[in-house]
């Protein structure tokens, strides 16, 4: 009886800090999204079962002080892209998350997802869970805001083991990608994205610095500085 109790006590500890699988989510990325961050939404609302499976495992397996911080963050960054997902799936079809309302509430702010027993809006997420724990500016190159002017949804789950290599191939990914930023040495046309989050950028002294971490060319201290405006259309 005792050995019972014992080995009950510990199956519940565990219980209580165990971290789902992420690979559904893969599942269903792999399959639906192309290597260039379109989201085949038609496709994938007929799988619609699997998402709210993998988002059903992520409402009953909240983080805990026990989980290592790249577990923390894949979560919730999967957690951001699935539930995005979902919400589009939700209204589709559609031109632009934009569109989406709820009274006075735009998409990012209505709460509606529930985890760890909160009720959370994709803003909570982003703002709360992700960028004022981990101050990582990559997590701007990593969730998805479900628009062209996004950085690329990755068709695949993040995951603590491999997250610093996803982060960092995301981030140099959408820094160099013409289509999202136009840079020279002199002259740099870029995502509205480092002017919204300028502090979070700030650590690297400068936003061209920050730039010339991951800039396949070599942008001048002196460079011009502009700002593309964002494209809200749809990543289908």
């Amino acid at each position: 009886m005792k050995k019972l109790l014992t080995l009950l006590i510990i199956c519940i500890a565990t219980a209580s800090w165990a971290q789902p699988s992420h690979a559904p989510l893969t599942k269903l990325l792999s399959k639906h999204v192309s290597a260039a961050g379109n989201v085949d939404y038609a496709a994938i609302k007929k799988d619609m079962g699997q998402l709210d499976a993998y988002l059903k495992t992520l409402e009953t397996s909240a983080p805990t002080d026990k989980w290592t911080d790249n577990a923390v963050k894949a979560y919730w960054i999967n957690a951001y892209n699935a539930y995005t997902l979902k919400m589009m799936l939700k209204h589709y079809p559609l031109k632009s998350i934009t569109d989406i309302k709820y009274g006075e509430q735009s998409a990012w702010d209505y709460k509606w997802i529930k985890i760890g027993g909160e009720t959370l809006s994709l803003n909570n997420i982003e703002h709360q869970k992700l960028r004022a724990k981990f101050k990582d500016p990559r997590i701007h190159f990593a969730v998805n805001c479900a628009s062209y002017s996004c950085p690329i949804l990755l068709n695949k789950a993040y995951e603590a083991s491999t997250l610093e290599t996803q982060l960092n191939t995301q981030a140099k990914l959408f820094i160099n990608d013409s289509k999202r930023n136009k840079i020279t040495a002199d002259k740099i046309q870029i995502s509205e994205i480092f002017k919204w989050y300028k502090d979070d950028f700030a650590s690297a002294g400068s936003i061209i610095n920050y730039l010339n971490k991951y800039s396949k060319i070599k942008i001048k201290s002196t460079a011009k500085v502009e700002y593309l405006s964002y494209n809200w259309n749809i990543n289908a």
